[in-house]
């Protein structure tokens, strides 16, 4: 079973610390029980792309409290619902943390959540494990960060790309937030400063959006050799449905399109055969080959049902209860301070990823990986870095 193979090094102890010795600071913890977060959209259009993560973790709780708990305490989730709106995930993370008094949270997705967050969590001294890839340019130290950040998955994937396709125009694409603005200023700085093309058209739509026939004529156009696409949440149905319909062929011809925002979870609502041929730049796919993912599928399948999906935001957030229960045994307490302190360099070598640690600067080291999506709504992974990735949140020349 999953739950036998997450065992680490820092297993729970026999005997059940004493509560006065693992809580000193006021977090919800008895002697058989501590309370943890669970803080995602599962409503509105960022419900499609959370909800995986809420399973995920939900998963890795239950399985963690089958293994006995952490130090000798069943796990039990408070969960609360962002409803894809910034304003909300802020008033939900101050009642989980001034209210519930949890000793974690494990939630958000988009880079305009998790900044609504942030300040909280640094006031009342709160831990945020955050799972989405994101734009980088951010190190808190009450946030662990298990998703990659830009030079692990933006620089990366624009290199693979642009020497597999011979590629030397691009088009940007993005949602209007944060992220795929600071993510396609990254990739724009990157595509015209180090490798030397051209960038020939940039469109930003608001959350939601359905209607991209007017950029779609404009990428008709333009005749781009790459579309770079960051379209986040239920707008990505439309745009890759009307992207077939327009008659961009993406499996044969001269138009390649690079994602960093379409899992496995966001294929599932477009369809297969809308977004064939499509390249996914991640960490993870559901595809992968090793003995940790597929414990990891056949488990998460078992529990949510076969017809369920795992993208690489889904597969990050199952890691994070794995990392805080690593690092509450090696500090031997529940406290935030001791649990930030014991953090880096904590380990898991059986991810479903294959691998990951916690670096000084709160991100996992990991591999880059590039999947071409298939009609039956999976990735084939056609690159792998050959070692993990440092973390670099402030790569020099990007900020």
């Amino acid at each position: 079973m999953l739950a036998a193979s997450m065992v680490l090094a820092a297993s729970a102890n026999a005997a059940t610390p004493p509560t006065s010795e693992v809580n000193t600071t006021g977090l919800a913890v008895t002697d058989d029980t501590v309370n943890v977060g669970i803080l995602h959209s599962v409503t509105g259009t960022m419900a499609l792309s959370e909800e995986g993560s809420v399973q995920a973790e939900i998963l890795a709780i239950e399985q963690i409290n089958e293994m006995g708990g952490v130090l000798g305490r069943q796990i039990e989730y408070i969960q609360e619902d962002g409803a894809s709106d910034w304003p909300t995930f802020a008033d939900r993370s101050s009642k989980l943390l001034r209210r519930d008094n949890v000793a974690a949270v494990f939630g958000c997705w988009t880079s305009a959540s998790r900044k609504a967050v942030l300040p909280i969590f640094e006031q009342y001294n709160g831990m945020l494990y955050y799972p989405t890839f994101y734009e980088g340019l951010e190190e808190s130290p009450n946030v662990i960060y298990t998703g990659q950040e830009a030079t692990q998955q933006i620089l990366a994937g624009l290199n693979w790309i642009a020497e597999e396709k011979d590629a030397e125009t691009f088009y940007l694409l993005g949602s209007d937030y944060i992220w795929p603005r600071t993510s396609n200023k990254i990739a724009r700085k990157h595509i015209e400063d180090v490798l030397g093309l051209e960038v020939v058209g940039e469109d930003y739509f608001p959350l939601g959006h359905t209607q991209f026939n007017s950029s779609i004529n404009r990428i008709r156009l333009k005749k781009p050799d790459v579309v770079f696409a960051s379209v986040v949440g239920g707008s990505n149905v439309a745009f890759y449905k009307q992207l077939e319909s327009a008659g961009i062929d993406l499996v044969d011809g001269d138009m390649s399109l690079l994602t960093i925002s379409v899992t496995e979870d966001e294929i599932l609502g477009i369809g297969g055969r809308n977004i064939e041929g499509a390249y996914a730049a991640m960490k993870y796919f559901q595809s992968l080959d090793n003995p940790n993912n597929e414990s990891f599928v056949k488990a998460f399948k078992e529990r949510w049902g076969e017809d369920s999906v795992i993208g690489d935001v889904t597969q990050a957030a199952y890691l994070g209860p794995w990392l805080w229960k690593a690092a509450v045994e090696k500090a031997g307490s529940f406290d935030v301070d001791k649990v930030r302190e014991a953090s880096p360099g904590i380990e898991l070598e059986t991810a479903p990823e294959g691998y990951v640690r916690i670096h000084e600067n709160h991100h996992l080291w990991s591999k880059t990986r590039v999947g071409e999506a298939q009609r039956d709504g999976q990735y084939k992974v056609v690159f792998e870095t050959q070692e993990l990735m440092e973390p670099d949140p402030f790569p020099e020349g990007y900020q």
